[in-house]
């Protein structure tokens, strides 16, 4: 047996899931069942299995030949990967098909496994907890756009509310509009008469779940020009939605800039998943359309996590295990999260429970940019940082991450990456600022290893001055070095700071 790479966690044992939908079929391979999963293997083919359902109800022929294939491709992948099981799920287009059991029945014997054949209500249901696993916490209602059905499911916090399973999915909607757009709008406006629950969505978020919708929002993306090319949790104003989604919905898909990078196989759907949007968005009126990259899949891992592991914090989750892969030391980042925490409550500086979330991460991210060459190490951390895959964060909120090491490297008052400091809003900016310039200090005192911070204190010593202080059994890490990025600290607090030794003496910063 090949051991694992030093880069994976050791106590992890893969698994992988096939997910059978009525446009595309996907094999994800995972390091492990974890509350943030982290993919080690990722493949799709847009086998196109619902198209022409509606006038056949049948699965297409060729794709069907296609997709055998690739089983066999999809079961040798997850062995070479040493999956150590294989969950398999199939969607709208094989519960709906007259061959839909046939079909099923070969690709059981290919894959050498059970298929799942979901119910519209299984697979909103596990879209909806693919969106809860994702956000801390989502409020408001749930899109999942596939090719033969869209799921649609009130969400607030770890509650589910009323859904519906309507049949609007791309593929679907294009055979049942005879390719014609304002004959989709007209079916997608009647089918979505049905679904009572979008009135309560008035002023809520819409979650978009589903491959049509990303390309959708990649798309946004580049037309904004936006810095940042992370979807999950990309937030997109309602009257930016709709001047992009009117573009789209006229069929003017090849003048949106970006489009060369959306396969042409998904280029044809892409006005259909517009109107439905548009539609959604005219019956529930939210306040914003926020795309998850979570969904059936992530709902379905998320599914098999005991209750404890299901209300972990996914953020903190993500950053304890690159504290572990990347950091010398994850003690010294666990005693990082406990020290600010006495520090930011000695000046006074109060949290929000985001705040205090990210804080705690941002701690726990502080050192994964060691091994970079020290000139490079600000940026490298930034780059790694606000690129991850990380669930759990708002795009703000990532860039205060972010930002954090930067600052933490370069210097607190840097100027380098301003699209990511755009993004973080005045407040978290300053945050970043004063978090890296605590960590400046105290990282000079520690030598990135545990054992010291838990002796550190903060003392008020009158008339507006609080000392740094150091036991008198760590006197010898007193110095002008430290004393320098205390002086720094001073300013971005505009306190009174001093460094002392107990029982001996002080160096007044400022």
């Amino acid at each position: 047996m090949i051991s694992a790479s030093q880069g994976r966690l050791q106590d992890r044992r893969p698994l992988s899931i096939i997910d059978i939908g009525s446009n595309s079929i996907r094999l994800v391979i995972y390091e492990g069942l974890a509350r943030s999963p982290t993919l080690l293997f990722n493949e799709k083919m847009l086998a196109g299995l619902g198209r022409g359902i509606v006038s056949t109800g049948k699965l297409d022929p060729e794709a069907v030949t296609r997709s055998m294939e690739e089983f066999r491709r999809f079961r040798a992948l997850s062995d070479q990967a040493g999956a150590e099981r294989m969950y398999v799920l199939a969607t709208a287009a094989a519960r709906e098909a007259v061959n839909g059991p046939d079909f099923i029945h070969r690709a059981e014997d290919v894959l050498k496994t059970e298929i799942q054949v979901l119910s519209g209500r299984e697979e909103a249901h596990y879209s909806a907890l693919g969106v809860i696993s994702g956000f801390h916490p989502a409020n408001g209602i749930a899109g999942d756009l596939g090719g033969g059905s869209l799921e649609l499911i009130d969400i607030d916090g770890e509650t589910i509310g009323d859904g519906i399973t309507l049949p609007l999915g791309g593929l679907r909607l294009q055979d049942m509009a005879k390719n014609s757009l304002t004959q989709a709008a007209k079916i997608t406006r009647e089918q979505l008469a049905r679904a009572k629950l979008l009135k309560g969505g008035q002023g809520r978020a819409f979650y978009t779940v589903g491959g049509t919708w990303r390309n959708l929002a990649r798309l946004h993306m580049e037309m904004t020009n936006y810095p940042l090319g992370v979807m999950h949790h990309y937030a997109i104003g309602i009257e930016s939605a709709a001047n992009f989604l009117r573009q789209v919905a006229k069929a003017e898909i090849d003048k949106v800039k970006g489009i060369e990078g959306v396969s042409k196989n998904r280029r044809s759907l892409l006005p259909y998943g517009a109107i439905v949007l548009q539609e959604i968005m005219a019956a529930m009126q939210p306040s914003k359309i926020i795309v998850s990259a979570l969904g059936v899949r992530e709902g379905f891992l998320y599914s098999l996590l005991d209750k404890a592991e299901q209300k972990a914090d996914p953020l903190i989750s993500a950053a304890e295990e690159l504290a572990r892969l990347r950091s010398r030391s994850v003690d010294h980042a666990h005693e990082l999260v406990e020290w600010t925490g006495k520090a930011f409550a000695a000046f006074g500086i109060d949290e929000t429970r985001d705040e205090a979330r990210y804080r705690h991460a941002a701690c726990l991210l502080a050192d994964i940019g060691w091994r970079a060459h020290p000139e490079y190490r600000g940026k490298q951390s930034l780059n790694i940082i606000a690129h991850a895959s990380f669930i759990g964060v708002d795009h703000p909120g990532r860039a205060f991450l972010a930002l954090v090491s930067l600052f933490r490297h370069e210097g607190v008052f840097n100027e380098a990456a301003p699209e990511i400091r755009g993004l973080a809003t005045p407040r978290y900016l300053e945050r970043a600022r004063v978090l890296a310039a605590l960590l400046r200090v105290v990282y000079l005192l520690t030598a990135a290893m545990p054992g010291v911070m838990p002796r550190l204190k903060w003392e008020n010593r009158g008339n507006g001055v609080l000392a740094l202080v150091l036991p008198a059994a760590l006197a010898d890490l007193y110095g002008e070095r430290p004393a320098g990025r205390l002086a720094q600290l001073a300013r971005v607090t505009n306190r009174r700071l001093v460094l002392a030794v107990e029982g001996g003496p002080s160096m007044s910063v400022k």
